[in-house]
């Protein structure tokens, strides 16, 4: 079996090690020129999340390159402190830079999957048998599945499925290299900002936007979800963001690991492997998309008021500040029998 991966992020590559691990033959196709570095922390939280990664032989690994957590802390526009969102709230059981864990997925996964960098599927032509596919650079290959890992923007999504777009949930963020604490942070109604990100509420809506602000070093993005009635359709299915983004949700790295080791699984076993993979990864998915934006950045000063009061309890308050467990850790994850 050949399975085509679009996109070398994070859930591309925990995906190609799980399908090596089964005997399947992986190929995985990046639009940039190399792995991406840098970028934002991301964290694993609760046994499912963990579970995962010690299944890969990878948890000591991501924790000897896990960064220190921080509390956020939130000031107004005159510099003082108004709240301050503590790290055991955000940083799950280990936080890692995005680009760092990206790196010891492809190194665990290289050896045995295919990756082409500065490539990206223009077409795909499924008919039944198999799905042939076309790039941008490189000759046309086929495949007997393609996979969409390729982000909330998935160019698989759009060739899958023209019609549908994320939904917008009324912010944007920005981010670009810059120096000082990123943690913390100035606030106003509907504003948050930092070294190197803002955050902001705003009622136009991405149509009226480019897909993507261009300038040196800066990513400009809505904060959309992605919500489908199914994330596959004959041969194509999609995964991570690609198929259940939550932008800045706070779980989508995890959720893209438990994913890509449920999706390689089921591939394993034969049959209906989608229906099986969207039947056990879809609610599990759902119940982890959140909109950070109204948390983080409400649009009113009596919501900020609020919101700074509800920081203030999240320390004295345990059993709430840990209910995106319940998020995390709601899924049994079935054992697969491995070739290797």
């Amino acid at each position: 079996m050949d399975v085509l991966i679009s996109g070398a992020g994070v859930a591309g590559p925990a995906l190609a090690f799980w399908l090596s691990r089964f005997g399947i033959s992986a190929t995985v196709v990046e639009r940039a020129p190399s792995l991406r570095t840098g970028g934002q922390a991301v964290d694993f939280r609760g046994e499912a999340h963990l579970s995962v990664l010690r299944r890969m032989g990878l948890l000591d690994a991501v924790r000897a390159a896990a960064t220190t957590p921080r509390d956020m802390v939130f000031r107004g526009v005159d510099g003082r402190e108004r709240a301050r969102l503590p790290a055991s709230f955000t940083a799950g059981e280990v936080e890692v830079l995005r680009g760092d864990l990206s790196r010891l997925l492809h190194d665990a996964s290289a050896a045995d999957a295919e990756y082409v960098f500065g490539d990206w599927v223009t077409a795909l032509h499924d008919d039944g048998a198999g799905v042939d596919v076309e790039f941008a650079r490189g000759r046309p290959r086929r495949f007997d599945f393609v996979v969409g890992a390729d982000g909330m923007r998935s160019g698989v999504r759009r060739l899958t499925f023209p019609d549908y777009r994320p939904r917008f949930q009324g912010y944007y963020f920005a981010l670009w290299p810059a120096d000082g604490d990123d943690r913390d942070l100035t606030c106003a109604p509907g504003v948050l900002s930092a070294p190197g990100w803002v955050l902001f509420k705003s009622p136009v809506p991405p149509e009226l936007l480019p897909d993507e602000l261009i300038a040196p070093d800066v990513y400009f993005d809505s904060i959309s979800q992605v919500r489908m009635p199914s994330v596959s359709s004959g041969r194509v299915t999609l995964l991570g963001d690609a198929g259940y983004g939550s932008t800045l949700g706070g779980m989508g790295t995890g959720l893209a690991v438990v994913s890509a080791y449920v999706l390689a699984g089921e591939l394993a076993a034969g049959g209906d492997a989608f229906a099986r993979y969207e039947a056990l990864v879809g609610p599990y998915a759902r119940g982890c998309q959140g909109n950070p934006g109204p948390f983080l950045a409400p649009g009113t000063r009596l919501g900020m008021w609020v919101r700074d009061r509800v920081f203030g309890f999240l320390d004295k308050a345990p059993v709430f500040a840990r209910m995106d467990l319940r998020a995390a850790t709601a899924i049994k994850l079935p054992e697969y029998a491995r070739v290797r």
